[in-house]
C-alpha cells in the first residue's frame, strides 16, 4: 500500500506544496507563456507530474502508472465518449443541410439584431455548449452571426460573452460531471450548487449581450425580452440541475429562454431601420430568404428534441434502475493508495457506467436522427469516425490533462496543495472561483479545471472548514467566466469569422466583462459562504 505524505519534501508545508506546484506550473506556462499547443502541454505536464510523484513522495512507478491510466481512460469513456458523439449529432446536420435550415429558422424569428443576438448566441449557444462544448458554440454562433449581418468583430464578441452561464454544464454536464469524480462528491451534490450559482449569471448576460450590440440604446427598447429570456434561461438551469438531471440542465435552460423571447411581444416586433443600419455592419446572406417547408423544419429540430427525450425517459426510476445495472465497478489494478490518514482512496475503485451515461444516451439519439434526418448507416459511421478525427487533438489533450489530475490526487500533491491554500481561511471563499477562473482561462476547459483544481479545492474546503461543496462548485462556476478570454477560443472565434490573428484585439474587447463578471461571481460565492446568502445552498 502507498500511503500518501502531505509535507514530504524536508518535512515543510511550504516547500512540499512549491513542489507539488509544478506539473500545474508547467501546463500554465506552456500553454500561457510558450503558447505550446494544449496536447502537448499535457504531456509534458503529466510527465512533470509523474517525476514528482515517484521522487518527491515516494509513490512507486507502476502506481503511478496505473493512476495516470486511470484518469486517461476516463477522459476517454464518459468524458470524451459525450463530446463525440454529441458532435457526431450536429455533423450530420450539417452533412444534409438541416443545420442551414434551422439557422434560417433563427434568423425568421426577428429582424431585430438584437433580439437576434440572443436567440442565436445565449439560446442556441448554450444549446450546442450543452451537445458539444469545446468550441464548438463559439465558432458556429459567430458564423450564423456573420450570415445575418454582425459585423465580424462584433459576432466573434457576442458569441465569446455569450458562451459564460452554460458552461459549467455543457457537453451533457461533462464539467460537473468530472468534478464529482475527481473530487468523490456526489455528482447529485455538486450539480445542486452549480445549479445555485451559474443561474445568477444568466440574469446578467443576455442585458449584457443587447448592450454589446446597441449599447444604451439597445438596454433601453429591448430590455424587457432579455431579462424574460435570462429569467427563463435561469430559472430552467436551476430547476434542472437541482430536481432533473444535470445533463438535462442546459438543453432546458436553452429551450425555456427561447420560448420566453417568442412569447414576449416586443421582441417580434420589426426593428427601427437606424438599428438596423448601426448594428448590421456585415454582409446579410441571401440564403436566409429561402423558404424551407415545415417537414424539413420540423426534422431539423428533431435531434435536438429526441435528445432530450432519450434524456428525460432515462430519469425515470424505473428505467434509471435499469440502465444502472450495466454498471461495472471493479477494483483498479496494481493501485493501492491509502491518504495521509491510512484510509483507502476512491481512486482504488473504478466505475463503468456502460449505458447509464451521457455519451451512450446521445449516440442512441444520433442513431435516431440518422433515420429522420435521412442519413445512410455507412455514411453515419464515417461521419461518427470523421468526428474521432476531427476531435483527435482533444482528445490527446483531455485524457493527459486528466491523466494528470489523476497522479497529483492520488500521489497526494492535491492534497498537500490544499492543505497549504487553506492557510487564507475566510478568504479561501474569495479565491476559489479566481482559480476557476485562471485554470479556464489557461487551459479553454471548464472540464480540465475541475479536473486539474477541484481535489485542491475540496481539501482547502476541508482544512478551512469552509463546505467542500460550496468550494468545488465555486471552482466549476468562476471556471466558467475565463472561457472567453482563454487563447483556445479566441483562436476559434477568430478563425470562425475571419479575423485569423486578431485573437489580442479581441481580448482586450472581452477581458473587462470578464473579470467584471468574475468578481460577481465571487462575491457570490463569500455570501453563500456566510449568513448573507448561505440560505441559497441546499
Amino acid at each position: 500500500m502507498y500511503v500518501q505524505q502531505l509535507e514530504p519534501v524536508a518535512d515543510s508545508l511550504g516547500l512540499s506544496a512549491l513542489v507539488a506546484t509544478l506539473p500545474l506550473l508547467t501546463v500554465l506556462v506552456l500553454l500561457g507563456v510558450v503558447r505550446m499547443k494544449a496536447h502537448h502541454a499535457g504531456l509534458i505536464g503529466l510527465g512533470v507530474a509523474a517525476l514528482v510523484a515517484w521522487a518527491a513522495y515516494g509513490m512507486p512507478i507502476g502506481q503511478t502508472a496505473s493512476g495516470a491510466a486511470q484518469g486517461a481512460l476516463f477522459g476517454l469513456f464518459p468524458i470524451l465518449w459525450i463530446v463525440v458523439n454529441a458532435l457526431w449529432v450536429y455533423r450530420m446536420t450539417v452533412r444534409t443541410r438541416h443545420f442551414d435550415i434551422l439557422r434560417r429558422s433563427f434568423g425568421r424569428l426577428s429582424d431585430d439584431p438584437r433580439i437576434q443576438a440572443l436567440v442565436v448566441a445565449f439560446c442556441f449557444g448554450a444549446l450546442l455548449e450543452a451537445l458539444a462544448g469545446f468550441g464548438a458554440p463559439v465558432a458556429i454562433s459567430a458564423v450564423m452571426l456573420v450570415a445575418l449581418g454582425f459585423d465580424p468583430v462584433k459576432a466573434a464578441v457576442v458569441a465569446l460573452v455569450a458562451n459564460t452561464a452554460p458552461v459549467a454544464f455543457g457537453a451533457m454536464g461533462t464539467p460537473v460531471v468530472t468534478l464529482a469524480q475527481v473530487t468523490g462528491l456526489p455528482l447529485d451534490t455538486v450539480a445542486t450548487v452549480v445549479g445555485r450559482q451559474t443561474p445568477l449569471l444568466a440574469l446578467v448576460v443576455p442585458l449584457l449581450l443587447v448592450g454589446l450590440v446597441d449599447g444604451r440604446r439597445g438596454l433601453r427598447e429591448t430590455w424587457v425580452p432579455a431579462l424574460a429570456c435570462g429569467f427563463a434561461f435561469a430559472a430552467a438551469q436551476f430547476a434542472a440541475s437541482n430536481y432533473v438531471s444535470a445533463q438535462l440542465a442546459d438543453i432546458g435552460a436553452a429551450l425555456a429562454g427561447a420560448a420566453a423571447l417568442v412569447a414576449v411581444p416586443s421582441a417580434r416586433r420589426p426593428a427601427a431601420e437606424p438599428v438596423r443600419v448601426a448594428v448590421l455592419t456585415g454582409v446579410r446572406s441571401e440564403d436566409l430568404d429561402h423558404d424551407d417547408p415545415r417537414p424539413e423544419i420540423l426534422r431539423a429540430y428533431a435531434p435536438y428534441a429526441l435528445i432530450v427525450a432519450i434524456f428525460s425517459v432515462a430519469q425515470i426510476p424505473p428505467v434509471k434502475e435499469l440502465l444502472a445495472k450495466a454498471t461495472r465497478t471493479f477494483d483498479w489494478p496494481f493501485l493501492d493508495v491509502a491518504n495521509s490518514e491510512g484510509d483507502p482512496v476512491g481512486g482504488n475503485l473504478f466505475s463503468l457506467p456502460l449505458v447509464a451515461t451521457g455519451g451512450t444516451l446521445v449516440l442512441l439519439a444520433g442513431v435516431g436522427t440518422a433515420a429522420i434526418i435521412g442519413v445512410h448507416a455507412r455514411v453515419a459511421v464515417r461521419e461518427w469516425l470523421a468526428t474521432v478525427h476531427e476531435l483527435r487533438f482533444a482528445i490527446l489533450t483531455v485524457t493527459s490533462v486528466l491523466a494528470l489530475a489523476y497522479v497529483m490526487n492520488l500521489s497526494g500533491q492535491a492534497a498537500t496543495i490544499g492543505h497549504f491554500v487553506a492557510a487564507a481561511g475566510a478568504g479561501l471563499a474569495f479565491l476559489s472561483p479566481v482559480l476557476g477562473w485562471f485554470g479556464v482561462a489557461v487551459s479553454g476547459s471548464d472540464t480540465s479545471a475541475n479536473a486539474l483544481f477541484g481535489a485542491l479545492q475540496v481539501t482547502a474546503a476541508q482544512q478551512s472548514g469552509l463546505s467542500p461543496e460550496l468550494l468545488a462548485a465555486a471552482n466549476s462556476s468562476g471556471g466558467v467566466l475565463g472561457k472567453m478570454i482563454s487563447p483556445q477560443n479566441l483562436t476559434i472565434a477568430c478563425a470562425a469569422v475571419g479575423l485569423a490573428g486578431k485573437e489580442g484585439d479581441l481580448l482586450r474587447k472581452v477581458l473587462p466583462w470578464s473579470l467584471a463578471l468574475l468578481l460577481v461571481m465571487c462575491l457570490i460565492v463569500v455570501g453563500q459562504s456566510t449568513v448573507v446568502l448561505g440560505w441559497m445552498l441546499p
